[in-house]
This record gives C-alpha cells, sequence and structure tokens, in this order.
C-alpha cells in the first residue's frame, strides 16, 4: 500500500544519504585506548555522538549508554522491532588506491570509504528507512528502535552492556551481513595461545616475527627477521614459497645493532576470517618460508614448526588439526591463524574458528588444545560459542524474505554464515543485508566501496519490513 511513497521518498533522499553516511565515514573510528567517557577511545564516540545528531535531527527520540551504544525510537509506543548496526570499523592500511580510507569518495555508482559498506552505510539506510515512515506519516501499531553501536569489531562489548540494561524486541535484524536472510551463524572458537622459551643463540636463527592485528581478519601482511642467512638463500626459497601460495616477499638486509640481519615483508590479501579461503594469508605463507630456511635447532623454532603443521597454507578447514566438519545447513568449519608475536624467547597468537551446527568441546576444543599442548604451547581455556538459529519458517524470516523478494524479484531462501553479527546471542535476532552476493564490497580490505543503487534499495527494504512488522 505504501510502497509507492516509499520508493520515491528515498530516491529523492539519495543525496542526503551519501552527505551523511560520508560525514560518519570521515570519522576514524577504529578502537582506541579508553579515556574518561569513551571507553573504546575517541574515534567511536566522536561516531557515537555524531549519529545521535543525525537521529535527533531525523526526529527520533535519542538515548546514549554510556558512549558505547546510542538509540533512536520511532516513538513512544511499545517496541516491536530492534535494528541493530555499528558505527566502529576495522583498521586500515596504507595501501587503498581509489581514496584514502576516511576521505569518502563517489566514482562509478559507488562510494568508497572505511565503513561504507561495514557498517556505516547500513545503518544509514536503517535510518533512512524509519525516517521516511516518520516523514511520510504511515501508522504503525508497534514501534521501531535503532541500535548504534561502537565495539562490534572487538567483541561486542557494548551490547553486552546495552542488554543488561534493556530487553530484548520481539523482532530484531542487523544490516551488517548478506541478503537475502542469514538465519544461522556459526559457533565460534577464536582463542589466545602462547608460550615461553629459551634463546640458545645460535645462528642460523629467527629473531622475531610480527603479523596480524585483529583476531577477525585474515592477515595481509607480515614481517620476519633473520640472522646468519645470506639474502640469496633467502631470496630463493622465497621464490618458491611465493610460486606455491601468491603472496609477495621483499628480502632486505637491515642492520640490527652491531649485526647484519634479513627482514622479510611478506604481502597477502586480506578477507574475514569467517571466510578465510578467499584470503591469502601473510602469516601462514611466512611460516611456510621460514620452516624451509637451514636455520639452527632451538626451542623457539620447534614451535614455528609446530604452527606450520597445525597451520599450514593454504588449510583454512582444519583438516591439520583433524577438526574439519560440514554440517548440510550451516557450512564447513573455518579456522584462521590470524595474529602472531614471535620473539627469540616467548610467543603470543591468536585463531578465529567458525563452528557449523554439531561442534562440540570434545570434538573440536579439546583436539585443537591437545595439538598445541603436543607442540610446547598453551590455550588458555577452551569454552565455545555455540551457533545460532532462527527458524526458518518463523514469522520473521518469512517477513523479510518476503520484502526482499518484493524489491529483488529473486526468490530468497534463508542462508548460513560463519560470520558472527550483532544478532548472535539474541533468541529472535537474524542478519538482513546490505550486501548481495554479486558483489565483493572489500569488507576489511583495501577500498572499501557500497553500491548507491543498493544502499538506496536497502533503504526501502527496511522500510517494507518496518511497515511488515510494526504495523
Amino acid at each position: 500500500m505504501y510502497k509507492e511513497k516509499i520508493d520515491a521518498y528515498i530516491d529523492s533522499k539519495r543525496e542526503d544519504m551519501l552527505a551523511d553516511l560520508s560525514e560518519l565515514v570521515r570519522i576514524n573510528s577504529q578502537k582506541g585506548e579508553a579515556k574518561d567517557g569513551m571507553p573504546y577511545g575517541e574515534g567511536p564516540a566522536r561516531a557515537i555522538a555524531a549519529a545521535e545528531e543525525l537521529m535527533k535531527k531525523y526526529g527520533l527520540s535519542t538515548k546514549n549508554y554510556g558512549n558505547r551504544v546510542v538509540t533512536g525510537d520511532l516513538s513512544d509506543q511499545e517496541k516491536e522491532l530492534d535494528i541493530l548496526a555499528h558505527l566502529d570499523v576495522v583498521p586500515v592500511t596504507e595501501d587503498w588506491t581509489v581514496t584514502q580510507p576516511f576521505e569518502p569518495k563517489i566514482v562509478d555508482g559507488r562510494i568508497y570509504g572505511r565503513g561504507t559498506a561495514d557498517d556505516k552505510g547500513p545503518a544509514i539506510a536503517a535510518l533512512y528507512a524509519i525516517r521516511a515512515i516518520r516523514e511520510l506519516g504511515i501508522p504503525l501499531k508497534k514501534s521501531v528502535r535503532l541500535i548504534l553501536g561502537s565495539d562490534e569489531e572487538c567483541g561486542s562489548s557494548d551490547l553486552k552492556y546495552y542488554y543488561g540494561i534493556e530487553e530484548e524486541a520481539p523482532c530484531s535484524f542487523t544490516p551488517d551481513a548478506d541478503f537475502p536472510v542469514i538465519n544461522i551463524e556459526k559457533g565460534r572458537f577464536s582463542k589466545v595461545f602462547q608460550a615461553e622459551y629459551a634463546d640458545n643463540g645460535v645462528l642460523p636463527k629467527v629473531v622475531s616475527l610480527k603479523s596480524g592485528s585483529k583476531v577477525n581478519v585474515v592477515p595481509q601482511t607480515a614481517e620476519a627477521v633473520v640472522a646468519g642467512i645470506e639474502k640469496a638463500v633467502l631470496e630463493e626459497t622465497a621464490g618458491q614459497v611465493a610460486s606455491a601460495t601468491g603472496v609477495t616477499f621483499m628480502i632486505e638486509e637491515v642492520q640490527d645493532g652491531t649485526e647484519n640481519v634479513c627482514r622479510i615483508s611478506t604481502r597477502g590479501q586480506a578477507a574475514h576470517a569467517s571466510t578465510p579461503q578467499e584470503g591469502k594469508n601473510a602469516l601462514t605463507a611466512t611460516l611456510e618460508l621460514l620452516v624451509k630456511l637451514p636455520l639452527a635447532d632451538s626451542e623457539g623454532l620447534g614451535r614455528l614448526k609446530g604452527l606450520n603443521q597445525m597451520f599450514p597454507y593454504p588449510d583454512t578447514c582444519g583438516e591439520a588439526l583433524g577438526v574439519k566438519r560440514y554440517e548440510a545447513q550451516s557450512g564447513a568449519l573455518t579456522l584462521c591463524f590470524s595474529v602472531l608475536n614471535y620473539t627469540a624467547t616467548g610467543l603470543k597468537g591468536e585463531f578465529d574458528g567458525r563452528l557449523p551446527i554439531g561442534c562440540t568441546v570434545d570434538n573440536t576444543a579439546k583436539p585443537v588444545a591437545a595439538a598445541f599442548e603436543a607442540h610446547g604451547m598453551k590455550i588458555e581455556n577452551i569454552k565455545i560459542s555455540e551457533p545460532h538459529c532462527v527458524p526458518g519458517d518463523s514469522f520473521l524470516v518469512k517477513t523479510l524474505l518476503g520484502c526482499y523478494e518484493r524489491y529483488s524479484g529473486v526468490k530468497g531462501e534463508p542462508l548460513s554464515t560463519g560470520g558472527g553479527t550483532y544478532v548472535h546471542n539474541l533468541k529472535r535476532g537474524v542478519a538482513f543485508g546490505c550486501m548481495t552476493p554479486d558483489v565483493d564490497n572489500h569488507m576489511h580490505g583495501d577500498d572499501e566501496f557500497m553500491v548507491i543503487d543498493t544502499l538506496l534499495m536497502s533503504a526501502k527494504i527496511f522500510a517494507d519490513a518496518i511497515v511488515k512488522i510494526c504495523g
């Protein structure tokens, strides 16, 4: 009944939407050092403040929850729907080519910048869906709340805080994944491990290895320092590994105190840890190179060899660890070795596992922990996060599928994902947009973008969903 009005309204606000999105993208909202009143640092707090001003500007009733979450309510009616999006972003590199990460730019129907796809663009789409309903005067029986958080990329402590105060709505969705609807999310087994050992000082040896900064991102770069090996030997071995893996290595002779050493700079391809097969892991590729070198035996080298045996390039399904698993509805187990800081006397690292239905502590976590123990490393605990599922025949899933089908013209089926979204711990929450399967938005990578037509279509779909759920 209201489709034509909503469509025309959203189309008329195209430039406004892009301007508001650009305002948010210009804010570097990577998690930073906590300060008084800023639990996640200055950037996320600035993003919260900017988003609250936008919601107030468009007539929503707002509330700030300790600069962790800000909410906007359409009305004071009973709440039926929560829409959850996040304003924090993952780290950036210096290798963007279209624009700089926090300088939004429109090129060929796309808007580029960190957060355009994940998740500031979808947040703006949801805001404009609510704005459309309010300004068009579409009557609803119940209300919708937009919930914008600022710690999704680093564990979602913001939502833990929020839901310690507020109740979950009868229906929830987050526009932080793919259309049509994701009703199953894999469980998670993301752990820190470490080890200490003696340095016998014998050359040749690995002096250091550092790679990765976020556990949920396939590391794009790595840097290792090796002492006691000629550059020509390193270059020959690096050439072999580069041919096998598709990553690139740059070898430089540098001065380390009074000693000449070689620095190995590795470059792969970033990807989300839930789809590690789509990236080129610079860390595991560097390990492949190091273990092939003629290095002297040491406890540290033994740990590196152990890590290489457990996470050989390009194994991303846990086969080497003996935990490979597939389940028809939720898909395959994935593992991403994402962070490592190695020195001559100790190491600390992290890996990220996404678990299909059927994975348990006994058949997954315990075997992995035992493998680490066998190689002289220890995992602190072996708890796992259980998979999340909202039935495909539920009112929420069927309603959202109908909204997607009305606008896309494509028959939709509920999907499973390895990505843990904002609704993973909500009983009645699903992921709904804004990505489409035919477009790689470079999420978590360089030159992230959102297709502008998809942004507008998403706003229309969300408005339709609000009317169907709350009307």
